[in-house]
């Protein structure tokens, strides 16, 4: 059944209705789909008493309730995955600027928004995998992903996910249009499928002998070390990773943030909520209960994350990175990426 944008809209303001302004409360949004965060939030409680009304669903549904309710929001706070997500939610007017010495502290600047209207608060590494059986020589960066050499051999996913978005938006910033034109070009050569599937199917691939190398977030194969994968954690001796970018840019970094939403209710609870997200035991949840690097310097990592190994991060600001990827969405639609 497809929905007229108005049936959509209905839709949506007929899910739970959430208390507006209420002392000892915050409604948060968020399209982290975790189980582990069942202890950030109540970890948050027990410091502060500030009760968590919680709606959860994907980004862009989240978006379209929080534009569909305009001024009479009860979201206090938005939390998802991925720059592209929080500039979009920026770009709708969704957000407020915050001003807290807290967060301006504790989070690296590179992983704040310029005007404040969102923070990254946990990070992914975006690494080439392959096949320890097929592949002598794997790419090294990126760019080396669109080489002719490694035509017929590449697993990865579909030009709408917001992954491959911030990376091609972030090859933009480093390298110009032209040369992140060229590589997406490459790439979409160099597949051994279509796009198709999550982060861990772009693994099982390499298991199965569908492709040879793949690209995924590094947490998805951190979470395969810790806890039994289907289809993936037997066979992970079999497969090589590679920190892309080493003696340049360093690997790319997807953000897990949030923000203020701009017509909160309880806004006072939603920066104190932003604030505990950046205290140390907040972060050490966000890597040993996902598997995530955090985002605060100094915090011991889950032993999960430890085994992938050191690297070197790559510092572009993503807050500038965001403003490239309508143009990253561009180029995918131009080369053919599907």
């Amino acid at each position: 059944m497809t929905l007229t944008k108005s049936a959509f809209t209905a839709a949506l303001m007929a899910t739970v209705a959430m208390p507006a302004l209420a002392e000892g409360q915050l409604n948060l949004y968020s399209s982290r789909h975790y189980d582990t965060d069942e202890r950030l939030y109540s970890d948050f409680t027990e410091q502060t008493g500030i009760t968590i009304n919680r709606i959860e669903g994907k980004a862009d549904e989240l978006l379209a309730r929080m534009e569909a309710e305009g001024a009479n929001s009860p979201a206090d706070v938005l939390i998802t995955v991925d720059t592209s997500r929080l500039s979009r939610a920026k770009e709708m007017g969704l957000l407020q600027s915050v001003d807290s010495d807290i967060l301006e502290e504790r989070i690296p600047s590179n992983l704040q928004d310029a005007d404040n209207d969102w923070f990254g608060f946990s990070q992914r590494a975006r690494i080439i995998f392959y096949s320890k059986d097929a592949v002598d020589n794997p790419p090294q960066n990126y760019l080396d992903l669109a080489d002719p050499a490694y035509e017929g051999q590449v697993c990865i996913r579909s030009s709408t996910n917001s992954y491959n978005q911030t990376l091609l938006a972030a090859l933009v910033t480093h390298h110009g249009e032209e040369k992140a034109t060229e590589w997406a070009q490459g790439v979409v050569n160099n597949m051994a499928r279509a796009p198709q599937g999550g982060d861990t199917d772009q693994l099982r691939g390499l298991v199965s002998g569908e492709c040879e190398i793949s690209v995924s977030n590094s947490y998805y194969f951190a979470r395969a070390i810790r806890t039994e994968v289907d289809g993936l954690s037997a066979d992970l001796d079999k497969i090589g990773l590679v920190f892309p970018d080493q003696e340049g840019n360093g690997a790319h970094m997807n953000l897990s943030g949030a923000g203020v939403a701009a017509n909160a209710p309880n806004r006072d609870n939603a920066v104190k909520f932003l604030e505990y997200l950046s205290s140390d035991s907040a972060q050490s949840y966000f890597s040993a209960g996902n598997d995530e690097f955090p985002a605060v310097e100094g915090v011991e990592l889950a032993d999960s994350v430890e085994k992938l190994g050191e690297f070197k991060a790559d510092e572009v600001n993503l807050s500038e990175v965001a403003k490239n990827i309508p143009t990253a969405q561009k180029i995918f639609n131009a080369v053919g990426w599907e």
